[in-house]
């Protein structure tokens, strides 16, 4: 069962990340913010592709479900820790930090 302190050490072992408070929440963020923890440590939420957001979803549902609304839809996912072990926990936050650490597109 994977915890908020393997999320922290997760996160934090990810090159240039850095920790910062995010409303109600901890954000983790390289050039942005890619995951953010709950303050009550039960949930995490990561920034994933929606075609790799529906594919955890439909792999792991008790685990993995959008945010609501339109931050779900734009990839957004919420974790269940207890349903995670800390090895499906890292290989989440490393997708979800590779898309913070992507270049945004030029317009």
């Amino acid at each position: 069962m994977a915890t908020a302190d393997d999320v922290t050490r997760i996160a934090t072992a990810l090159e240039g990340t850095m920790v910062a408070p995010h409303m109600d929440r901890t954000a983790f963020k390289v050039r942005r913010i890619y995951a953010t923890l709950a303050a009550d440590g039960n949930t995490a939420n990561l920034k994933l592709l929606p075609d790799e957001q529906q594919l955890k979803c439909l792999t792991h549902p008790a685990a993995f479900a959008p945010v609501n609304g339109g931050w779900g839809q734009q990839g957004w996912t919420t974790l269940t820790l207890t349903e995670l072990t800390p090895d499906e926990l890292e290989d989440a936050l490393k997708i979800a930090w590779m898309h913070g650490a992507a270049k945004k597109p030029a317009r």
